[in-house]
């Protein structure tokens, strides 16, 4: 941000003629600047998909479910993908619309109301593949305890002992693993998308300070 924090020293000069330059030159710079950060969230998201959908190739869905002899939910899941796949392509789209938009936007007040929905979009984008990896988790516990023969031996013997003490364990190892793989990804959110959004949002505090 050197660049712009000298031509903003220039536009606090008393001459009327190079404050206007100055006004300009630093919206042309915040305009460039918002418009790569766009462009870098949208190529980010489109090697998230490209990387899950290879795990999800790599880690075959269908071969688990087998294993658990879980085929008749094969079906649901694939739906569940489809879904999913049509939700992601959508926030994939609208940050596409959302570069496009900011590339080509001439307005000051248009490029701060541009910015302000691009990062509501990647939080919404952000906080639904969070929500999708923790009903993603419940749903593997729950496969886990329906069809999995160890899974419905610990059942049984809860059950059958009443012990309570078991179920205490049971239930906070599940806790525990969720809370994990969530932190764990709400992580790699916040430093794949948090970084840019920061960027993106100082942006839109120095372009509120042009419009005054």
């Amino acid at each position: 941000m050197e660049e712009l924090d000298l031509l903003k020293k220039a536009w606090q000069k008393d001459t009327h003629e190079y404050e206007q330059v100055s006004e300009t030159d630093i919206y042309k710079m915040l305009h460039t600047k918002s418009s790569s950060i766009v462009k870098w969230i949208l190529i980010i998201s489109i090697v998230e998909v490209l990387f899950w959908t290879l795990i999800s190739v790599i880690w075959n869905t269908d071969d688990f479910l087998k294993k658990l002899h879980a085929e008749n939910t094969i079906i649901y899941f694939k739906v569940w993908n489809f879904i999913n796949y049509v939700v992601i392509l959508g926030f994939i789209y609208s940050f596409y619309k959302n570069y496009i938009k900011i590339t080509t936007t001439a307005s000051t007040k248009q490029l701060m109301q541009d910015i302000l929905k691009t990062r509501r979009t990647v939080q919404y984008y952000v906080w639904y593949n969070l929500g999708m990896a923790v009903v993603s988790l419940i749903i593997g516990f729950i496969l886990q305890f329906v069809f999995n023969p160890q899974m419905k031996l610990i059942a049984d013997k809860i059950a059958r002992e009443e012990s309570y003490h078991t179920i205490w364990i049971t239930v906070g190892i599940i806790l525990l693993a969720t809370v994990i793989v969530i932190g764990l990804f709400w992580i790699f959110y916040r430093l794949l998308y948090g970084i840019l959004l920061r960027k993106l949002n100082h942006n839109y505090k120095e372009l509120k300070k042009i419009d005054l």
